[in-house]
């Protein structure tokens, strides 16, 4: 059967089954909207396809893959994103609206304001909630910081840990140039209006920007 250009497919990543199986209810309920599949991971949905117009995404996966580097790979397939959510992390909305998600969407909202937010998205607007408001405004400098293949490796070693000189043996780098790596970092979220002077700041800055994976501690 030719698929209906009218309707939206809608995917679904939840790791919570009976959250995911109230999701997909909704949905199959939804005039205009069509699912395609739900799954507990990005990859695992990607598996069962990759036809689909829209992903309602949990912002906090048991995977500890990061809200940013899941928006960003389906971004990459051209499949857009809106963040279902508590809405408890806000360094993770930051996070996830600076990958380009089209909107964030509390778990406690009504069906239908659920449903409204995903036809939304699904055309391509921008779902403009007030948790999406006052993460902007909590952060002006939202978009993530450029750094360099080497100097994101320098920068996920460090923050997850590891001494400069050890960083430096991983690396085969010296200790002085990985300290020098560290102090454009640093440099470069200062100038961003996120500084991380200290070793727990750039920890946190590497958590918000993706490149280390979400704490089970962290996880509801």
């Amino acid at each position: 059967m030719t698929p209906d250009p009218s309707m939206h497919r809608i995917g679904v990543v939840e790791d919570f089954e009976s959250q995911l199986k109230g999701i997909e209810a909704i949905i199959d309920e939804a005039d205009g909207l069509t699912l395609v599949a739900g799954a507990a991971t990005v990859d695992a949905l990607l598996a069962i396809t990759t036809d689909i117009d829209l992903v309602v995404l949990d912002l906090r996966l048991e995977d500890g893959s990061s809200p940013k580097a899941n928006a960003e790979q389906l971004h990459a397939l051209g499949i857009k994103v809106l963040v279902f959510t508590t809405a408890d992390y806000p360094d993770l909305v930051r996070s996830a609206i600076g990958a380009g998600v089209l909107g964030v969407v509390r778990k406690s909202a009504r069906n239908v304001e659920l449903v409204e937010a995903i036809r939304q998205a699904a055309d391509g607007h921008t779902v403009a909630t007030m948790d999406w408001a006052a993460a902007i405004d909590a952060d002006p400098h939202i978009g993530t910081v450029d750094l360099s293949p080497r100097q994101r490796e320098i920068l996920e070693l460090y923050a997850s840990g590891e001494q400069a000189a050890r960083v430096g043996q991983i690396t085969g780098l010296s200790t002085e140039t990985v300290n020098a790596y560290l102090s454009r970092i640093r440099r470069k979220y200062a100038d961003a209006g996120r500084p991380a002077p200290t070793k727990t700041e750039l920890y946190k800055r590497a958590l918000e920007d993706g490149w280390l994976p979400i704490p089970r501690l962290f996880r509801r």
